[in-house]
Protein backbone atom coordinates (compact mmCIF):
# COMPACT_ATOMS: atom_id res chain seq x y z
CA UNK A 1 0.00 0.00 0.00
CA UNK A 2 0.97 3.47 -0.92
CA UNK A 3 -1.02 5.62 1.44
CA UNK A 4 0.43 8.77 1.89
CA UNK A 5 -0.24 10.59 5.13
CA UNK A 6 0.30 14.26 4.36
CA UNK A 7 2.75 15.98 7.26
CA UNK A 8 1.00 18.99 8.70
CA UNK A 9 4.29 20.98 10.75
CA UNK A 10 2.59 22.67 14.11
CA UNK A 11 4.80 25.72 15.14
CA UNK A 12 3.05 26.67 17.78
CA UNK A 13 5.44 28.28 20.15
CA UNK A 14 7.66 27.84 17.93
CA UNK A 15 7.79 31.34 16.44
CA UNK A 16 9.49 33.94 18.07
CA UNK A 17 7.46 37.57 19.42
CA UNK A 18 9.02 39.62 17.39
CA UNK A 19 7.52 37.81 14.20
CA UNK A 20 4.09 37.68 15.58
CA UNK A 21 1.76 39.32 13.65
CA UNK A 22 0.97 42.92 14.56
CA UNK A 23 -1.47 44.02 11.84
CA UNK A 24 -3.94 42.09 9.95
CA UNK A 25 -5.71 43.62 6.68
CA UNK A 26 -9.14 42.15 4.68
CA UNK A 27 -8.58 43.57 1.45
CA UNK A 28 -10.71 43.80 -1.92
CA UNK A 29 -8.70 44.88 -4.88
CA UNK A 30 -10.40 46.88 -7.76
CA UNK A 31 -14.03 45.24 -7.41
CA UNK A 32 -15.37 46.22 -10.97
CA UNK A 33 -19.28 47.53 -10.31
CA UNK A 34 -21.60 49.42 -13.34
CA UNK A 35 -22.51 53.05 -11.54
CA UNK A 36 -24.73 55.89 -12.51
CA UNK A 37 -22.13 58.93 -11.81
CA UNK A 38 -20.50 61.58 -13.53
CA UNK A 39 -21.95 65.16 -13.59
CA UNK A 40 -21.29 65.52 -16.86
CA UNK A 41 -24.63 65.78 -19.09
CA UNK A 42 -23.11 62.99 -21.12
CA UNK A 43 -22.17 60.92 -17.95
CA UNK A 44 -26.54 61.00 -16.34
CA UNK A 45 -28.28 58.32 -16.38
CA UNK A 46 -25.34 56.10 -18.74
CA UNK A 47 -23.77 53.56 -16.32
CA UNK A 48 -20.49 53.29 -16.25
CA UNK A 49 -17.75 50.83 -14.80
CA UNK A 50 -15.58 52.22 -11.51
CA UNK A 51 -13.49 50.12 -9.84
CA UNK A 52 -13.65 50.14 -5.96
CA UNK A 53 -10.44 49.07 -3.75
CA UNK A 54 -10.63 48.57 0.27
CA UNK A 55 -8.28 48.12 2.81
CA UNK A 56 -9.58 47.13 6.36
CA UNK A 57 -7.18 47.11 9.39
CA UNK A 58 -8.90 45.05 11.68
CA UNK A 59 -8.39 45.47 15.66
CA UNK A 60 -7.48 42.32 16.26
CA UNK A 61 -4.19 40.70 14.93
CA UNK A 62 -4.63 37.31 15.79
CA UNK A 63 -4.47 34.47 13.85
CA UNK A 64 -7.83 32.15 14.10
CA UNK A 65 -6.98 29.21 16.38
CA UNK A 66 -8.60 26.94 14.21
CA UNK A 67 -9.59 26.98 10.31
CA UNK A 68 -13.19 27.95 10.65
CA UNK A 69 -15.11 30.19 8.29
CA UNK A 70 -16.59 31.82 11.30
CA UNK A 71 -14.05 33.48 12.32
CA UNK A 72 -13.19 35.75 8.93
CA UNK A 73 -14.79 38.39 7.61
CA UNK A 74 -17.69 37.50 5.26
CA UNK A 75 -15.99 38.85 1.97
CA UNK A 76 -18.87 37.73 -0.24
CA UNK A 77 -20.95 40.13 2.07
CA UNK A 78 -18.26 43.18 1.50
CA UNK A 79 -18.13 42.76 -2.13
CA UNK A 80 -22.28 42.16 -2.29
CA UNK A 81 -22.77 45.74 -0.18
CA UNK A 82 -20.41 47.27 -2.04
CA UNK A 83 -22.25 46.44 -5.28
CA UNK A 84 -25.40 47.37 -3.87
CA UNK A 85 -24.57 50.93 -2.38
CA UNK A 86 -22.84 51.32 -6.45
CA UNK A 87 -26.55 50.47 -7.62
CA UNK A 88 -28.50 52.34 -4.95
CA UNK A 89 -28.68 55.47 -6.43
CA UNK A 90 -27.32 57.97 -8.87
CA UNK A 91 -23.77 59.84 -7.72
CA UNK A 92 -22.81 63.02 -9.42
CA UNK A 93 -19.04 62.22 -7.61
CA UNK A 94 -16.36 59.59 -7.30
CA UNK A 95 -16.41 61.07 -3.38
CA UNK A 96 -19.53 60.50 -1.94
CA UNK A 97 -20.11 56.81 -3.61
CA UNK A 98 -16.72 56.64 -1.76
CA UNK A 99 -17.76 57.63 1.37
CA UNK A 100 -21.35 55.80 1.45
CA UNK A 101 -18.45 52.57 1.39
CA UNK A 102 -16.34 53.97 3.72
CA UNK A 103 -19.18 54.81 6.79
CA UNK A 104 -20.76 51.17 5.98
CA UNK A 105 -17.62 49.75 6.88
CA UNK A 106 -15.91 52.53 9.42
CA UNK A 107 -19.88 51.41 11.04
CA UNK A 108 -18.96 47.59 11.36
CA UNK A 109 -17.21 45.90 15.23
CA UNK A 110 -13.38 45.65 14.79
CA UNK A 111 -12.36 48.05 11.93
CA UNK A 112 -8.98 49.71 13.30
CA UNK A 113 -8.03 51.55 9.83
CA UNK A 114 -9.86 52.07 6.61
CA UNK A 115 -8.92 52.47 3.39
CA UNK A 116 -11.87 52.82 0.05
CA UNK A 117 -10.21 54.27 -3.43
CA UNK A 118 -12.92 54.23 -6.49
CA UNK A 119 -11.40 54.77 -9.91
CA UNK A 120 -12.88 55.39 -12.83
CA UNK A 121 -10.85 53.22 -15.57
CA UNK A 122 -12.73 54.81 -19.07
CA UNK A 123 -12.07 58.24 -18.66
CA UNK A 124 -8.91 58.57 -20.75
CA UNK A 125 -7.44 56.68 -23.06
CA UNK A 126 -3.63 56.99 -21.53
CA UNK A 127 -4.25 56.48 -18.01
CA UNK A 128 -5.22 53.81 -15.79
CA UNK A 129 -8.03 55.54 -14.34
CA UNK A 130 -8.83 58.51 -12.51
CA UNK A 131 -10.18 58.44 -9.16
CA UNK A 132 -10.56 59.24 -5.39
CA UNK A 133 -9.14 57.44 -1.79
CA UNK A 134 -10.33 58.01 1.92
CA UNK A 135 -8.40 56.43 4.76
CA UNK A 136 -8.64 57.25 8.29
CA UNK A 137 -4.75 57.42 8.45
CA UNK A 138 -2.32 59.36 6.81
CA UNK A 139 0.31 57.41 5.15
CA UNK A 140 0.92 54.01 3.98
CA UNK A 141 -0.91 52.26 7.26
CA UNK A 142 -2.64 52.82 10.24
Amino acid sequence: MNDIIPFTPRLTGLVPEHLSPRSVKIHLDSLDVMADIGFHEFEVGVPQRLLVSVEVWLEDATVPADDEAGNAWNYDYLKQEIERIAASRRFNLQETLAAEVYNWIAARAGVKGLRVGTCKPDIYPHAKGVGVELASFEGARP
